[in-house]
């Protein structure tokens, strides 16, 4: 996208709803794509912070990952966003392919000695469906780590992360206090959010109903859409059982868990008391202040917390 457009959208936006004097605007760059002008002049149309999709620090793992650009251009493109840039984010993979658990200590000192404030720190999973599930299933995807070693380089990132000042936020998400991801911790707070553009996704409550939102994901398709109507290709509401669902599901990502009776308000019951204990006694969560949190230990088996909270 063109600074130009960014500018403009932006132009709109303040002139369709009312906006904070330091309202966060995060542009997602790949490192590949990064030029000096250019991001000056995202800079001047109002972008105020950047998350780069850096992914990996070693070239080998960048290709496995199928990534076009190299290290050296990702640390290039990175010294651009900082000069450029107060707010600066970046995201690397861990569970990768013969990736041992010196080799991501090494790795993760290094993207913490560049880094700033922020960093996203996500662990390799494999999806059916996608590219990367279909080179699985045909045998291709060797070397990923066992569960056990998997389990290590999550408890080793957070003990690291926290040793240099970057606190666990959220499962994958790591900051300074102060310095969170504001558009993420939206979703995560299940708050509303809309979605403009091709593909995008939106949560809206509209008239006291709250809605699931999609758009058309052909970039043409919507375009042609959205100068006779809205480009809105889905429009479902969302049941009261369904957004306490999603909720629970979102905010126990966060280190700050969620409100029991927000939840209780959505479900029309409290979560099932046996359950919870079960949790609590093993130590995969806690509740304070009416508050419920998952627990280091939960974080790790996030899902499988989930399903038994779910459960009805």
């Amino acid at each position: 996208m063109d600074p130009e457009v960014v500018a403009a959208i932006l132009e709109r936006i303040r002139r369709l709803w009312p906006t904070s004097n330091d309202m966060e605007i995060t542009l997602e760059a790949n490192p590949g794509s990064v030029e000096a002008g250019r991001f000056a002049a995202f800079h001047d149309g109002g972008v105020n912070r950047i998350s780069m999709g850096i992914q990996a620090l070693k070239d080998r793992d960048l290709q496995r990952l199928g990534r076009i650009h190299s290290v050296e251009e990702a640390k290039q493109a990175y010294e651009i966003a900082r000069k450029t840039f107060d707010r600066v984010s970046f995201d690397l993979i861990y569970a990768r392919q013969d990736q041992t658990l010196q080799d991501w200590q090494r790795e993760l000192r290094e993207a913490l000695s560049m880094a700033i404030d922020h960093l996203s720190l996500y662990q390799l999973t494999i999806e059916q469906g996608t590219a990367f599930g279909d080179r699985y299933n045909r045998g291709k995807l060797r070397g990923l780590p066992e569960d056990d070693l998997a389990a290590d380089m999550y408890e080793v990132t957070q003990d690291i992360c926290a040793d240099a000042g970057m606190l666990p936020y959220e499962v994958s998400n790591y900051a300074a206090i102060g310095s969170e991801s504001r558009h993420n911790q939206i979703y995560w707070r299940y708050g509303d959010y809309a979605g403009i553009g091709p593909g995008a996704h939106a949560r809206l409550t509209l008239n006291g109903q709250r809605y699931a939102i999609e758009t058309w994901r052909n970039p043409n398709k919507w375009l042609e859409e959205a100068e006779t109507g809205n480009g809105e290709n889905l429009k479902e509401a969302v049941s009261l059982e369904d957004q306490a669902a999603e909720f629970l599901m979102m905010g126990l990502r966060l280190s700050e868990g969620v409100d029991l009776q927000r939840y209780e308000s959505m479900a029309g019951k409290p979560i099932e008391g046996a359950r919870v204990a079960t949790l609590q006694d093993i130590g995969m969560i806690e509740i304070e202040n009416s508050r419920l949190r998952v627990l280091p230990q939960g974080r790790m088996v996030l899902n499988s917390v989930l399903s038994e909270l779910l459960v009805d």
